[in-house]
């Protein structure tokens, strides 16, 4: 080949290749935009909640116990049913209680006549003392006398009374209505000697307590947020408190709090709360731990991400948005709250702002996008299951 002709095929090669390198530029500069699923940011009051665990206990407990000493004769309830207030519960041998009585009614008796007959006496004296026949003296044991026998009557009274009262507690009753528990003392057994014997316990519950506690500075923060405006704080011992069951399920019933102790724990560094919730199917029962999300509040101004449509890097969250020009930006966000399966996000974002959500891995900052709506439950069924890496 001449040297003419090997200028000539140089040439022809080194255009070809600057054409090539042309046409893939304007291939990357038309390049088609990135299909990705968007959300409209939109600014809302968001109820400002917190996840904590409380126990349930009974709003009132009373320990029934032998108020008379005797032999346990029988129990009338059933264990573990619901009992109203006054209804029997067992019944001590009432045999020496009566006798007891009867014996003091004996002594009111005879209190009683020994009145009469120092009444009459003294009216007698008084009689003949009027007429000057009787000494002062012995007028003066005659009153005497007879005080003293009305003095006795009104003891022997106050004895048949006591008496009366003891018989009656003979017949054990319940003190307060709700849930009676298991027998603590058999049928037979001595009860009430030198001490009041439990003999069973009743639970109140309907509704429940549930004890909580939230850490002083949760607290702090929401009442320096209250004053910066940025939340509006439920009223003192108002806050709904929704509770889980232990296997997640959310209970049908909401409560409040209605006590908040006014110091800190020093060895827990947290508040003491309780709440009051509804039980009337006595789904719950005391003693139990339960979930609950406890209301504290409303965010004024705040916007819901879905978790899916935030990333962290080193300087903390972002999203990926898509700007006016249909090209994908960056912001940086403020998403330290969940709310069920959204970040709860206080600042970097505009009402309006298109925030990808689906084909984040598919696009970087600067590239055209192609915007459509997300689709929470169309995005959830088309998530394809992930794939074992090829090897």
């Amino acid at each position: 080949m001449t040297l003419a002709l090997r200028v000539l095929s140089v040439c022809a090669a080194a255009l070809a290749a600057t054409a090539c390198g042309n046409g893939n530029k304007a291939a990357s500069s038309t390049a088609a935009p990135v299909a990705v699923s968007v959300i409209r940011a939109q600014a809302q009051s968001v109820p400002l909640t917190q996840d904590l665990v409380g126990r349930l206990s009974p709003v009132r407990s009373a320990d029934v116990r032998a108020r008379v000493a005797g032999i346990l004769h029988k129990r009338v309830y059933t264990e573990g049913s619901d009992v109203a207030q006054g209804q029997p519960l067992f019944e001590i041998d009432p045999a020496p209680l009566r006798a007891t009585l009867n014996a003091q009614l004996a002594n009111l008796a005879a209190a009683q006549a020994t009145y009469q007959n120092s009444h009459i006496a003294a009216e007698r004296a008084r009689s003949v003392a009027a007429k000057g026949l009787l000494s002062q003296a012995a007028l003066d044991s005659a009153e005497a006398a007879e005080r003293t026998a009305a003095a006795a009557v009104k003891q022997a009274q106050a004895n048949v009374d006591s008496a009366r009262i003891n018989l009656g507690y003979a017949n054990v009753t319940a003190p307060i209505a709700g849930r009676a528990g298991k027998q603590q003392v058999t049928e037979g057994a001595l009860v009430g000697q030198g001490e009041a014997t439990l003999l069973t316990t009743i639970d109140q519950i309907d509704p429940l307590y549930v004890n909580f506690a939230q850490a002083v500075g949760i607290y702090d923060e929401m009442r320096r947020a209250a004053l910066s405006g940025e939340v509006a704080l439920a009223a003192p011992n108002t806050a709904r408190i929704v509770v889980s069951l232990p296997d997640g399920t959310p209970y049908a019933h909401a409560g409040s709090v209605d006590f908040s102790d006014s110091a800190v724990d020093a060895g827990t560094g947290a508040v003491t709360l309780r709440g009051s919730v509804p039980n009337p199917d006595h789904a719950l029962l005391p003693g139990m731990f339960v979930n609950i999300k406890l209301e504290l509040g409303a965010l004024n101004h705040a916007w819901l991400v879905p978790q899916r449509a935030v990333q962290r890097d080193a300087e903390g969250a972002y999203v990926m948005v898509v700007g006016s020009d249909d090209k994908v930006a960056r912001k940086r966000i403020a998403a330290d709250r969940l709310q069920g399966s959204d970040w709860i996000v206080t600042s970097g974002l505009d009402d309006g702002d298109r925030i990808i959500v689906s084909g984040l891995q598919k696009v970087t900052v600067g590239t055209p996008a192609a915007a459509t709506p997300w689709q929470a439950q169309a995005s959830a069924a088309t998530v394809p299951a992930v794939a074992p890496a090829a090897r």
